[in-house]
């Protein structure tokens, strides 16, 4: 099978040369096979996931373990530690710390557990008191309507009488209640109550602090064999990958553990002066629930805010744990959160629901906690594994399409209304120009091959041609040069409102212009002074209304004719008073040399004195374009870009202007 470059260059005319009718149905055969392939592969590995689960979790744990601690591990050897003593040494800190958290916990909650007797005699209490609040209201609303509520009547007594009297004497007496006492237990039956619901919990911290010494200690091994087992051909992909997957996901976990952290003394703290009971408690859970993503903070605000409740008779404790937490989310989450993480996790707002969701439905709580640092592995690989890119494009924060294709689809789909707003966006760190160069003229490139493959039908192209013309009109507004306020891609996209998967691109201008500045003479002081043609395709005119709109704003006059215009049998008609030069715009591909040459010399019949500029992008590097435009046509001057064409229009219009001082 061949490979799939070499059948992306053959192109249709492969296929209609080939004499085998079977080379034209081998390939579809072959991508379906490789489909199906691929499915039941994914199929296979998520049922390996889900009943492989008691053994996977471990190890997936000590993975993220090992990353949390690689920092600390490398801290430690600058600090003339051999390998095994930084690793052991940062091992049995993280053990101490887990387990100092783990006891702390435990100490509250039997702190907490003994003042439940309490708390539910004051809940009782609100809760009759909310019962008596709904009553009156509700007496007050049924009394408004001529129907008053009466309390129920208490029951009534049975009359006294001989008869009652004689029947319970006849009433035999109720059965005598034997109790029956379990045998106390013994203390081997203590242990196994004490020790059993411990010990799967204590084998599996086992495990993931044991993988998780291997995994640091055998780093470097364990890099090389992944390498060896997928990646020895692509050498220096699958190094790139395995470095910026560690070096992510070690940031993101130290980033979250550290605002985690922080968040829960804040909480701590806060419930502190609040005067809630077991504060500490509340704000170490508070740090440990907020791992969960988007609804661990919910989560952990549930439990204390129900505690102020039953503390405190009114509901202002209550109220103020609830605003605490509230107040607490919303700063860290829309102030610190994202200048800490930055562009860390790589992830798209859905993918980290839909994450969690599948983890949790695979691996229960502990895949809700893993389901981020998971995913963000995923993600990279799929960014540096050309068969898992599926994962980047489905999961990643990176635009699915590049500004060129959302262009196209813009305009495919008859929005220009979104294709409006995307140029705004952009023309906020680019020129008018470069936006026209680089994605409008590039993605009209893509429309003119569809139409030249007839895949466009004549009601879409002419649905196209309309949206490309209001596009054009709306952005007459904006001028051709670099905003003043443009800043680089790093910091033009802090705070700024884009829309969903919508990056600012980066602030390049390909072609600088500078427009005119004196007095223009001869004909190029002429409002018609360059003559744009548009080429018969379906969307050169948009090209050349670009192209005049461009040359408008930097100090020239200038209109353009359809390409109906300059035929043989209209030429003649054709008004170029006041014209200095002309200018051809062609994007369609399918247009022979022969005509454009036939094109130049019926224009210079009519036009002997103005110079013509032809423009012709099919692609291709300007150098190479100018190279066959030359030997194919027999124009003065050539340009492969809207501002290219600008410039060339200036210097021309420049050079003929008067000497400054002349008379």
């Amino acid at each position: 099978m061949a490979p799939s470059g070499l059948g992306a260059a053959a192109g249709p005319a492969a296929v209609l040369e080939t004499a085998d009718p079977r080379a034209s149905v081998a390939p579809d055969a072959g991508s379906e096979l490789g489909t199906l392939t691929s499915l039941a592969v994914g199929v296979v590995i998520v049922v390996a996931l889900y009943v492989g689960r008691e053994v996977l979790v471990p190890i997936a744990l000590a993975i993220m373990l090992s990353f949390v601690l690689a920092p600390l591990v490398r801290l430690l050897r600058r600090a003339w530690l051999g390998r095994v003593p930084a690793v052991f040494l940062a091992v049995l800190l993280a053990l101490g710390a887990i387990l100092s958290l783990g006891g702390l916990i435990g100490v509250q909650m039997s702190q907490l557990v003994s003042g439940i007797p309490g708390y539910a005699r004051t809940i009782d209490q609100k809760v009759a008191g909310i019962r008596a609040v709904a009553l009156d209201q509700m007496s007050g609303i049924i009394a408004a309507i001529g129907q008053p509520v009466r309390p129920p009547a208490p029951p009534a007594k049975p009359p006294a009488s001989r008869a009652a009297a004689a029947a319970a004497k006849d009433t035999p007496a109720p059965p005598t209640v034997v109790e029956v006492h379990q045998p106390d237990p013994t203390p081997i039956e203590i242990a196994e109550r004490i020790l059993l619901p411990v010990v799967s919990p204590l084998a599996t911290t086992g495990i993931v602090f044991m993988v998780a010494i291997f995994i640091l200690l055998q780093h470097a091994d364990l890099r090389d064999r992944f390498i060896r087992l997928f990646g020895l051909k692509d050498l220096q992909r699958t190094t790139r990958a395995l470095d910026d997957t560690a070096r992510r996901l070690s940031r993101y976990l130290l980033t979250q553990l550290g605002l985690n952290a922080f968040f829960g003394l804040v909480i701590g703290l806060g419930l502190l002066v609040i005067g809630v009971p077991n504060a500490l408690l509340w704000g170490t859970l508070g740090g440990l629930f907020r791992f969960v993503p988007y609804f661990g903070s919910v989560l952990a605000g549930l439990l204390p805010a129900t505690l102020a409740a039953a503390v405190e008779p009114g509901w202002g404790m209550a109220g103020a744990t609830v605003a605490l937490f509230v107040v607490t989310e919303v700063v860290m989450g829309q102030f610190v959160d994202p200048p800490a993480y930055g562009r860390s996790t790589g992830l798209s707002p859905i993918s980290v629901v839909v994450a969690a969701i599948f983890w949790t439905w695979m691996w229960g709580p502990i895949g809700l906690i893993l389901s981020m640092p998971l995913t963000v592995c995923l993600v990279v690989l799929g960014r540096h594994v050309r068969r898992l890119e599926f994962l980047d494009v489905l999961m990643g924060d990176r635009p699915a399409l590049t500004p060129v294709e959302r262009f196209y689809q813009r305009v495919l789909a008859n929005d220009p209304d979104e294709a409006l707003e995307y140029a705004e966006i952009m023309l906020k760190s680019r020129s008018l120009s470069a936006y026209y160069d680089e994605v409008a003229v590039q993605g009209l490139q893509r429309a003119a091959l569809d139409a030249e493959r007839g895949v466009l039908s004549a009601a879409v192209l002419a649905r196209m041609q309309a949206a490309m013309v209001r596009l054009v009109d709306e952005l007459d507004d904006f001028e051709d040069q670099v905003p003043a306020t443009a800043r680089p891609r790093a910091e033009a996209t802090s705070g700024m409102d884009l829309p969903p998967g919508m990056a600012l691109p980066e602030r390049v201008e390909s072609v600088r212009i500078d427009p005119l500045a004196g007095e223009l003479a001869g004909a190029w002081a002429s409002p018609a002074a360059v003559l744009c043609v548009a080429g018969g395709g379906p969307f050169d005119q948009a090209v050349a209304d670009m192209l005049v709109q461009l040359l408008i704003k930097n100090g020239l006059g200038a209109r353009a004719v359809p390409f109906a215009a300059v035929s043989r049998e209209a030429i003649g008609g054709l008004d170029v008073s006041g014209v200095a030069m002309v200018s051809l715009c062609y994007l369609d591909i399918g247009t022979s040399p022969s005509q454009l040459r036939y094109l130049v010399r019926r224009i210079r019949r009519i036009v002997p004195q103005a110079p013509v500029l032809a423009g012709l992008w099919v692609g291709e590097t300007a150098q190479a374009g100018e190279d066959r435009l030359q030997a194919a046509m027999d124009a003065d001057h050539y340009m492969s870009s809207l501002g290219e064409g600008v410039n060339i229009c200036l210097a021309l219009a420049r050079a003929a202007a008067p000497a400054p001082g002349a008379a």
